[in-house]
């Protein structure tokens, strides 16, 4: 005897509801500042679906400066929350409303840059994923009339699956990756 099937549930936009739409948000930039770092590392030969260039092609830039410029390293001050120790700044992209996110390598694991964070905001945060394992910390309030996102803290596993973690964008800097990043999002 077969036990009776339920047919499969079908997706729609109404599933998507607020806390599901916030998680969202936050990892976006997230995924998109991974891939395009990942994008960005130069292949030692070329493959051969591509023609090799015949003029040498200018090194890609962030999507958050202008070309030739470099972007301004954020501090404690300018971000309003403190920075652990050793973070290194990789990029930051425009989040609208005049917000951006702020992106920093640690060589730490996520457990003890959660920790960290939970001792130094004085909050337990929230867990946003269990895989690939995420982390918030809500900073302020979030005012849906002058934010595009809420300032927060967010800490992501980049080990997570067996990944080797974020490349380092800096050629030759140390670490060559970084198993975890910090997102931090100030209050504009």
């Amino acid at each position: 005897m077969n036990p009776e099937r339920r047919p499969a549930r079908s997706f729609t936009i109404h599933d998507l509801t607020p806390p599901r739409l916030l998680r969202l948000a936050v990892m976006i930039p997230l995924c998109v500042a991974g891939i395009a770092l990942s994008a960005q590392q130069p292949r030692p030969f070329p493959q051969p679906s591509q023609p090799r260039p015949t003029t040498p092609t200018p090194p890609p830039t962030t999507p958050s400066t202008p070309p030739g410029a470099q972007p301004a390293v954020p501090t404690e001050a300018t971000l309003g929350v403190p920075l652990y120790p050793n973070s290194q700044f990789l990029t930051s992209y425009d989040a609208g409303r005049g917000q951006r996110f702020y992106l920093f390598g640690v060589a730490l694991s996520f457990a003890d840059a959660v920790t960290y964070y939970r001792s130094t905001l004085k909050s337990r945060g929230e867990v946003l994923f269990e895989s690939p394992p995420t982390h918030q910390f809500e900073i302020t309030r979030f005012r849906d009339d002058t934010m595009a996102f809420p300032p927060s803290v967010t800490i992501k596993d980049y080990t997570w699956g067996g990944s080797g973690g974020y490349p380092n964008p800096t050629p030759g800097g140390e670490p060559v990756r970084f198993p975890t990043v910090i997102q931090i999002v100030p209050a504009p």
